[in-house]
């Protein structure tokens, strides 16, 4: 036996190790800390890790450094022989040329599985748990090693040999060298944009499942093309009818009607007209149109998603993985590694399961409660900023209010991410997942709904609640039974929430999408700047080593973030689009550059991430359609409650001058401003409320009664008829909405079948020609299922 990890272990290593081929072939490279003046209290664990390693048939070459050890593995090809024979089992292959090689991507999969799965004490049995003490897990926090990793490709002859001649290197000679070139040029570079992304070189070179990622981004922002094409042309609708509107124009023209004051203390009377300017903003969005626009979009969620799983499908088939199981793959890299290993059991808790659903409602608790504290924290700076002794605070304490909310509200979403992630953790912990998938699946699960609630929670305020159970003058619903809740603006609230939602797109998602790429890049500046990287001199493996390790690390949750930032996003096209018909537009935008960002995250910034087998992007499809789902209810809710849309329906047909189909020679909706603001006479002010002046500063007169925005009588104060019309109106248009787009839904998921005819009748030829094979019928020709002829007309077949 060799043991290969001593002070002087270049003494200990095979001739075969020092060949220069091993060395710049190697599949994984471990980083150790260079012992300080030869003392190193792990050495005795790296050791005996590093020599079961080569027990199971792994060749090892050290390097150093100044500061570290580098130690590069590299697996025998016996090792592969057993998997690639599963291989040609499990997917059904007929083709035996396709297993004679092993992609690199496959070795990098297989390797990490033995490394993780490697014990360095004959003491541990438990092998199938991740957190046995004795593994690599633990060798890494407890600082034996620093980092494991695989490393990108590299070029000896950096592709200046002749090709097919002596001196060419591997990787140009198996055309490794152009594939990552390729990426590098066609991929990750803002010349690109407009490009078609190289799914195919990115599955060799990261595998399936980022290339999954990457499809499925690209056909989302392929389809966000028609969806912000139809926003805009709804913006521009709402510009050229931008002063034209009766409602606006109304407002615009109410010189003589006098509000009512906004706050109990300092505040005064002020004229409808001053909001001229927020009221055309207003109806630039809450219009007809909208509706139509909403319902599409609805509908335009489900037509993506069919459409992708019809995409996947096409990808999925091309890379012959139509028959791969998670579970078989599991179990035969159980078996590579462990001829005699048991396969781990599904199990189920009803206990942990209760147990996890209380603890996440706790959590969705606490960050409802969280939301409706920056709600009171906005009210009570309001009223704060009104008794300032500053003018400028006094005269804008609404406004000044609304900003140190948003402060709050990005402050908590900083805060509020890393408490969701801590927690999403322990609960699948606590749930004890099978397998690293299903544990993904749950971890996935958990903190989407978590960061909805984080994300959406002050939106959904403002769409449903703000402006609706604040009360009426001398009967306001008070906090504490002191602070007044906000209202909205005599046009409605839809530009409260337009505002929100700008808000959250701008700076929440481009400048995210920015920040994750700024952040990597400076980390790596100043590791370059730190570590001062060196450069290539006469050895140049190990100086390729050192730039590798150098680079941002990755986990099995880089890619999740990727996800959770495209779903929310998702999320903020589709459920309240109707208040932003422009976020698809926006989204658009992002995801332009988002894609070369990612490509240029991964391929330059960060370590090469172990290739993941797939064949679709998991539970996240689930999850899209859930959003789906909301966007049919939020959309509908915000038209019939956030939108003005019904109100005015009531009123021209109703009240209006046009109600009972009389005909009028101007517009049905005048006199609707009027029709929609009550009357309080300010004597029967509680004495909370300390005005300003009664008027006759500010207004020139003295005030016996100001309008504000509900439908109640003068005298008592009561709803009117009118109001539970509304009312009635709202809840039936709700209902309609919901099941017309519902149905539509389900129609278009039934109408656009998951896999085409094509892929269907492609998979059937294969399986026809492999039974023939296997069963060693004389060869016969079938041209109508011939595999060439099955896919030269898949274009063809619907």
């Amino acid at each position: 036996m060799i043991y290969i990890v001593t002070q002087n272990e270049e003494e200990c290593l095979l001739p075969e190790d020092n060949d220069i081929r091993f060395q710049d072939e190697v599949d994984f490279v471990l980083v150790a800390t260079k012992p300080a003046n030869g003392m190193d209290k792990n050495e005795a664990d790296r050791k005996a890790y590093l020599r079961n390693l080569r027990e199971k048939g792994f060749r090892i070459n050290k390097k150093e450094d100044e500061h570290n050890l580098f130690f590069g593995i590299q697996a025998r090809e016996e090792i592969f022989d057993k998997y690639m024979q599963h291989l040609k089992i499990s997917e059904r292959r007929n083709n035996d040329t396709e297993h004679r090689t092993v992609s690199k991507s496959i070795r990098i999969r297989i390797t990490n599985f033995i490394l993780w799965k490697t014990r360095y004490s004959p003491n541990d049995v438990n092998e199938d748990d991740p957190y046995v003490r004795n593994s690599l897990r633990k060798l890494l926090k407890d600082g034996t090693f620093k980092a494991v990793f695989p490393l990108h490709e590299r070029c000896c002859c950096r592709g200046r040999k002749v090709p097919g001649s002596e001196d060419q290197c591997r990787l140009c000679k198996e055309g490794i060298w152009e594939k990552e070139r390729k990426l590098r040029l066609e991929w990750a570079e803002w010349k690109c944009l407009f490009k078609k992304q190289p799914i195919d070189e990115i599955r060799e070179y990261f595998g399936e499942r980022i290339a999954l990622y990457f499809a499925w981004l690209g056909w989302y922002t392929t389809m966000l093309v028609p969806a912000a094409v139809f926003g805009a042309l709804v913006f521009l609708y709402g510009l050229v009818y931008f002063g034209s509107n009766q409602v606006s124009k109304e407002i615009c023209n109410a010189t003589t009607v006098i509000m009512c004051p906004l706050c109990d203390q300092r505040c005064q009377y002020w004229r409808l007209n001053e909001t001229c300017f927020y009221a055309k903003v207003t109806q630039l969005f809450d219009q007809e149109i909208t509706v139509g626009f909403a319902m599409l979009m609805a509908i335009w969620a489900t037509v993506f998603l069919e459409l992708w799983k019809r995409a996947r499908a096409r990808a999925v088939c091309s890379w012959d993985l139509c028959h791969w199981d998670e579970d078989e793959e599991e179990l035969a890299l159980g078996l590579i590694y462990n001829p005699d290993a048991s396969p781990k059991e599904y199990c189920h808790s009803y206990k942990r399961t209760t147990i996890v659903m209380l603890l996440a409602c706790v959590l969705i608790t606490v960050i409802i409660g969280i939301a409706l504290g920056i709600v009171i924290c906005r009210v009570v700076a309001a009223v704060m900023f009104t008794k300032s002794s500053s003018e400028f605070l006094s005269d804008h304490a609404s406004t000044v209010a609304v900003m140190v909310g948003a402060v709050l509200h990005f402050f908590t979403i900083l805060i509020m991410t890393k408490v969701n992630r801590s927690v999403a953790k322990k609960l699948c912990d606590l749930e004890r997942p099978r397998t690293l998938l299903a544990r993904e699946n749950n971890f996935s699960v958990k903190m989407f709904t978590f960061q909805f609630f984080t994300m959406f929670s002050s939106i959904i305020y403002i769409a449903f609640f703000l402006g609706r159970i604040n009360g009426h003058p001398s009967n306001y619903v008070r906090i504490a039974r002191q602070w007044r809740l906000e209202e909205c603006h005599p046009s409605g609230c839809m530009t409260d929430l337009f505002i929100q939602m700008a808000v959250v797109m701008v700076l929440k998602q481009m400048l995210n999408s920015c920040v994750q790429y700024a952040v990597p890049s400076l980390k790596h500046q100043w590791k370059r700047y730190r570590k001062k990287i060196p450069k290539d001199d006469e050895d140049a493996i190990k100086n390729h080593w050192i730039k590798n390790y150098n680079l941002n690390s990755v986990d099995s949750f880089s890619l999740f973030n990727e996800f959770l930032e495209m779903a929310i996003q998702y999320g903020f096209t589709t459920i309240f689009v109707a208040a932003f018909p422009l976020a698809p537009l926006l989204a658009l935008v992002n995801n332009l550059f988002e894609i070369r960002l990612d490509a240029k995250k991964m391929l330059v910034l960060q370590r090469r991430p172990i290739p993941r087998k797939a064949k679709d992007i998991g539970i996240w499809v689930r999850l899209l359609e859930a959003v789906g789902v909301l966007a049919v209810i939020g959309n509908g809710l915000v038209i019939s409650i956030t939108s003005d849309f019904i109100p005015r329906l009531v009123y021209k047909y109703g009240y209006g001058p046009c109600a009972g189909g009389r005909s009028f020679n101007n517009n049905c909706l005048t006199g609707y401003v009027n029709n929609s603001l009550s009357v309080f006479y300010v004597m029967n002010f509680d004495n909370r409320t300390l005005l300003k002046d009664n008027g006759s500063e500010s207004l020139g007169f003295q005030v016996t009664y100001c309008r504000y925005r509900d439908y109640r009588t003068a005298g008592d104060y009561e709803y009117t008829i009118q109001f539970w019309h509304i009312f009635a109106a709202r809840l039936a248009f709700l209902v309609l909405f919901e099941n017309v787009v519902v149905c539509i839904k389900y129609l278009a998921a039934w109408f656009i079948p998951d896999v085409s005819a094509s892929v269907r009748n492609l998979d059937l030829t294969k399986k026809y020609e492999r039974l023939k094979k296997e069963l060693k019928l004389p060869s016969k020709e079938f041209p109508d299922y011939s595999i060439h002829n099955a896919w030269r007309n898949r274009s063809t077949v619907v």
